[in-house]
């Protein structure tokens, strides 16, 4: 599973901050890291520096998995630990839903009205 960590010009990225990162989504989506090819980490300051406000920090991931559609999720935060961790959380429950019912189609008729085994 590869990680790429992005910044927006309000967040200064480091290599610190992309290895915390990728320790947080490693242990957190270790159960589908055989499924996963990569993670885009998108870290954002929706106020910038200037301003302050609740929740103005945002982080956005994007899981690709082997062929399937990319995953989409977001979370906003006070802090980036905050938004990650909420996104995270957001993303681990995302692919354990799509995952299991890609795998799991015994039971379901196809769209020809057949069942499928």
């Amino acid at each position: 599973m590869q990680i790429q960590v992005n910044t927006d010009r309000n967040i200064e990225g480091s290599a610190d901050l992309t290895s915390q990162v990728e320790a947080k989504l490693e242990n957190a989506l270790s159960r589908f890291s055989e499924r996963i090819t990569r993670v885009e980490v998108q870290l954002s300051d929706e106020n910038s520096s200037h301003k302050s406000g609740s929740s103005d920090k945002r982080c956005i991931l994007e899981a690709r998995l082997t062929g399937m559609q990319p995953i989409k999720v977001s979370a906003d935060g006070l802090s980036h630990e905050q938004a990650l961790a909420g996104a995270t959380k957001n993303l681990a429950k995302l692919l354990g839903r799509t995952l299991e019912r890609a795998d799991n189609t015994k039971g379901r008729t196809s769209y020809a009205g057949e069942p499928t085994d």
